[in-house]
């Protein structure tokens, strides 16, 4: 059977021209990206409406496509992607002063308002988990997402994110499933930061190569697979360790061929 997933990677770490962006990228050997409409980035908010367009055109010529974007939910992103044809906005959803419950009823609200946008635009919001004070697992997605039908609000599911929290993949994947619209591969452990002496323990996640963190990435494909996903699988490229940009990009290549043999 044909693979129909899109590899894709999340450019944060890469702030050059987005023709270079392009090559790069495409030389490790991704057709698509997401990519952070932030300050600083190739791509500033307060000039989305002309530079996302030409974002996605640009990269066109290097053949990569803008899977997604993570920035704003305003009307000029919207609309930005609308012309742009990127679909999808990824977004997180930080636990408020207020407490899990009240966050979860207000942040709830704040999509809702968006409907009327995201139905004009045909864009839609996926939310990601994301572990610590946010919506961390399958869990907590579903229960934020249960309201909205999925074309318009739906889940991003971080395989890593997830383990830290320590949720189980194929349940985690069953649970969120209804919802889901990205995948996100990246890896991690809890690395602690004192010793046995120490009155209390503390710690702290230290991203690493997708085949040694809590996230298994072969049960993640199988669950996959075994659903016949057929979407955008997103790599983070975050570690925590790598000295230069030669480093990183040989740490991305690698998860990259290990993501391919495994869907492959």
């Amino acid at each position: 059977m044909e693979n129909k997933i899109t590899f894709s990677v999340f450019t944060k770490p890469w702030k050059m021209p987005l023709p270079e962006l392009g090559r790069l990228v495409r030389g490790l050997g991704f057709t698509a990206i997401e990519l952070p409409v932030r300050p600083g980035y190739q791509v500033e908010p307060g000039h989305v409406a002309k530079g996302l367009p030409e974002a996605a055109r640009i990269l066109a010529e290097q053949g990569i496509a803008i899977a997604s974007i993570a920035g704003p939910t305003d009307e000029p992103t919207l609309a930005a992607c609308a012309e742009a044809g990127v679909p999808i906005i990824r977004v997180m959803a930080p636990i408020g002063e207020e407490g899990y419950l009240a966050t979860v009823t207000r942040v709830q609200r704040e999509y809702q308002g968006l409907l009327p946008l995201l139905e004009k635009y045909g864009v839609r919001i996926g939310v990601q988990n994301h572990c610590d004070r946010f919506v961390c697992n399958a869990m907590g997605l579903r229960h934020l997402l249960e309201p909205f039908a999925p074309r318009y609000v739906a889940a991003v599911w971080d395989a890593a994110h997830n383990a830290l929290q320590g949720e189980d993949p194929d349940l985690a994947l069953d649970i969120i499933w209804p919802h889901l619209c990205m995948v996100n591969l990246k890896n991690a452990f809890w690395w602690r930061t004192n010793g046995p002496e120490a009155e209390s323990a503390t710690w702290r996640h230290h991203w690493t190569l997708g085949r040694h963190g809590l996230a298994s990435w072969p049960r993640v494909a199988a669950e996959l697979l075994r659903r016949n996903y057929r979407g955008v699988l997103c790599l983070s490229a975050e570690y925590t360790e790598y000295p230069d940009e030669a480093a990183l990009s040989k740490l991305v290549a690698e998860d990259l061929a290990y993501a391919r043999s495994l869907f492959d």
